[in-house]
Parts: C-alpha cells; structure tokens; sequence
C-alpha cells in the first residue's frame, strides 16, 4: 500500500492475485486483501486511465468472485452482484472524485443553511414517530435522520458524496426500517437535483440519473409490487423531473458567470481603450510641446552662440556663455519632461548628487548678478533621496523667482537644512537695489512649488518678510504622506 498513490493499477493486480492465494489456503488474510483492493481501486480510478482501471477492476470482480464462492457451493446471483458491485463502486468513487464537480466560487451560505435545515425538517419530523420500531437502537436511527438531514447543506460542495450517502440511507432504511423509505427517497431525489446543478458533464449526469432510478426502485417495488411499463415510466420520470430542474439551474448559472465574466472583459476593454486614447492626446501634446518650445529655445541658443563670437571677452560674453548654456540644459530638461509625457508610467530621473544641483544654481544666479548666500548643511546628504531632489528643485525655482522680481544686485540668503523629520529649505531676499524692469512670468511657479511639496506631505509658506523682502520657507519630511 506504500506504492498505492505511484502505482495504483499493479498494487491492485498484486492484490487481487493475493486475494487468490489466501482464499485457496483457507487464511484469514483474504478478508484483509479484500479490504485493501477497494481502496486500491479508488486510487487507481482518481488517478489512472479509464482503460487501465477497467482491467483492474476487471481482475478485481474475477478475484473476488472466488473469494465469496464456497466449494461445492453454487454461485447465485446475489453472489455476482456483490462480485462486480464491490469493485466497481469504489472505481466509480475515485474517477468522480478526480474532478467531475467544479470548485464553488460562491461565498453564500444562505442556499446551504437553508438545504440543511430542510433536510433535518423532513427527515425528523417525518420519522421520529417511528425510530422505536426498527431494529437499531432509537439514538442511532435519530443519529442517522439528523445526519441525512444536514447533509443537504454541503451538497453543493460535494454533491457526489451527498448523492452517495443519501443512497447509502435509503439502502438501509429499506432494509432496517422501512417507514423511512419515503423520506430518504426524497433526500436522494434532492441530491440528485443538485448534482445535476453542480455537474457539467452529461456522463456523470446521466450516471447519477440511473442511480437515481435503481435507488427509487429499491425505495417503491416491494414483494408483490407490479411491475407495468406506466409504473416503470412513471418512476424515470418522478427520477428525471429534479434531474431536469438542478440542469436548468446549472445552465443558468453557468451563463450568469459568463456574462459576468464578460462584462469584466468589457471593462477592461474600455479602461484599455481610455488608456489608449490618453496616451495618443499626450503623445500629441508632447509632439506640439517639442514642435514648438524647442524650436524657440533652439533658435536662442543659435543667436546666443553667434553672438559669442561677436564679443568674445567681458561681461557680455560670460552671459550669452550663460545664456548659451542654459537653453542647451532647457532642451535637455525638456526632452526629459517629453519623454515622461509620453511614457507616465515611467520614473523621472533623479539627480544623482541634489547638492550639486543646488550649488550649480546659487553659482549660476550669482553669475547673472544676484549676491548668493548659500548655507547648505552637509547633514541633509543623510535625507532621503526624493527630499533632496525636492529640495534641489525648490532652491532653483525659488532663486529664478528672485532674480525675476527683485533684480541683479538684490542679497539672497539660502538655507538647506536638516529639520525635525526632514528638510528646512528657506530663501530669503531682501530689498531689491533699484527699480527693475519686472521679466516676464507665468504665474506658476510658486503653484509648482506648493504641489511639489504637497505630494511630499510638506509644508509650503511664501511672504514678504516685513523688512522689504520676500521670504521662501519649505519644510519637507523624510518620508512621503500616504
């Protein structure tokens, strides 16, 4: 039995042989081996060939054939039923068990708790009367009602072993207590119905159909019982009507699944196509954003680079160098925004060092003429990542702000920071040194600012300062508001 799970067929061959031997030596063993060979054949039937188990099964029937034969002793036919019956069920059990039901996907019980509570109702209140007057003890037939009764509630998660133990009841009520025939008859009709619900396949469907009417036979022909083709007919169908019934609700079933499965699939579809159609408009924006804005930026660093040439020393130089430079790292700020545009789904491009990033601003802002104080303290290197980025961003926007509305000459302090659980970044200016010409702005970049730090879960505060100046604040935790 070791070997029962890899090799289920010749265990049960070597059985069956075995079965042979014992029974020929007059030994006690046979009763073992007999006992053996119906698990092996389960076995064999969830996990072998429909050909394979059939011979099996047909050594099996052979073997226990003369094992039940007594010498000198005819073979009835009482004697060959139980010789293929003893084989074949179990056969039949393993092949149902290898998958014949489908898993239930429902989560509700109501159905269950309702099936098991019928089931009690019918089977108690229809027999008590008579647990007495059988041959089994009151609390072993009470025991065997309650039981046939609630196991209604888990037919549609096993109804083959339901359908099995409803026919076991029946069997044995006709033969210890007939009075409860009736009542394990309409158990097993019950079950048959919900088999037919839970089972696809017409096979086992029609396999459970003539059980169904074998068992009803069992339940309604008796001794003098006559038996007519209406009567015979009349059975099939009394057998066939919660056969017909438990189909049409499978069926029904079935076809709600799949037209919820596709409505999921449409759904999907859809969000597929909104997706579609949002990445063709952002291509296209980003098309018209390069078409556009680079060809301006492109055309300024053009004339910036031919003006080079014209002045090559002085102040003049050193700021179309500047100016030269800033449109080329524009184009390239700008075909990165392009690229995130085009594929959101990707993660932008961190700086690998934000200090440098905020050095490389203060250098460039005093070299267009603002006097740059930068206090950057180097324990904010130990801040996360996406802080520092941040904060490097904040620092260039804030400085660019200044420059724009206060003017060359104007004093800038920028302090970077580490706070409590965070970043402090703060820019202040102070009075701007004579009357400027105010340089042209959209407006959005103190916007921009908040909504960067608003993603972070900061804090964002921007103000004159009360002396003449203007004061940037920016607290940025370490770790992002969900």
């Amino acid at each position: 039995m070791g070997l029962v799970r890899r090799r289920p067929v010749p265990v049960t061959l070597y059985l069956a042989v075995l079965l042979v031997v014992t029974d020929r030596l007059g030994s006690f063993t046979s009763n073992t081996a007999q006992i053996l060979i119906c698990v092996a054949l389960g076995v064999a039937g969830f996990r072998s060939s429909a050909r394979t188990v059939a011979a099996a099964v047909a050594a099996t029937i052979a073997a226990t054939a003369l094992n039940i034969a007594d010498p000198g002793v005819a073979v009835s036919t009482s004697t060959w039923m139980y010789s293929v019956l003893l084989p074949v069920f179990p056969a039949v059990l393993g092949a149902y068990l290898r998958g014949s039901a489908g898993r239930l996907e429902e989560r509700d019980v109501t159905p269950d708790a309702l099936l098991a509570a019928g089931g009690v109702a019918i089977t108690v209140l229809s027999t008590w009367t008579s647990w007495h007057s059988g041959s089994q003890p009151v609390w072993v037939v009470g025991l065997l009602a309650v039981v046939g009764g609630l196991s209604l509630g888990i037919a549609r998660r096993l109804p083959g072993l339901v359908f099995l133990l409803q026919g076991v009841l029946l069997v044995s009520a006709d033969i210890y207590l007939n009075v409860a025939v009736n009542t394990c008859l309409i158990l097993t009709l019950i079950a048959v119905g919900v088999f037919a619900m839970r089972v696809a396949s017409w096979a086992w469907t029609g396999a459970a159909y003539l059980t169904g009417c074998l068992l009803a036979a069992i339940a309604v022909v008796g001794d003098g019982t006559e038996v007519t083709p209406f009567r015979v007919g009349v059975l099939m169908t009394l057998v066939a009507t919660p056969v017909a019934i438990g189909r049409y609700l499978g069926m029904r079933q079935a076809a709600a699944v799949a037209g919820r499965l596709r409505a999921e699939e449409s759904a999907r579809l859809t969000l597929a196509q909104v997706r579609a159609d949002q990445l063709a408009e952002r291509e296209r924006i980003a098309r018209d954003v390069h078409d556009i804005v680079a060809h301006h930026v492109g055309a300024m660093v053009l004339r910036a680079s031919a003006a080079r040439y014209t002045a090559p020393d002085g102040p003049v130089a050193d700021a179309l160098s500047d100016i030269r430079e800033t449109g080329h790292q524009v184009l390239q700020d700008l075909r990165d925004l392009l690229d995130l545009l085009r594929d959101p789904e990707r993660q932008p491009d961190l700086p690998a060092n934000p200090a440098d990033v905020v050095r490389e601003s203060a250098e460039r802002m005093a070299a267009a003429g603002l006097v740059v104080d930068l206090d950057l303290d180097p324990a904010t290197d130990q801040a996360p990542l996406i802080a520092r980025a941040s904060a490097a961003r904040i620092v260039q926007e804030g400085l660019t702000n200044v420059l724009k509305h206060a003017g060359p000459g104007t004093q800038v302090r920028v302090v970077v920071s580490p706070a409590q659980d965070g970043l402090s970044v703060e820019i202040r200016n102070g009075r701007p040194p004579t009357t400027i010409e105010r340089l042209p702005s959209s407006g959005r970049g103190l916007a921009g600012m908040r909504e960067r730090v608003r993603a972070l879960g900061g804090t964002l505060t921007a103000g004159p300062d009360g002396e003449g100046g203007w004061l940037l604040a920016a607290h940025l935790p370490a770790r992002s508001a969900a």
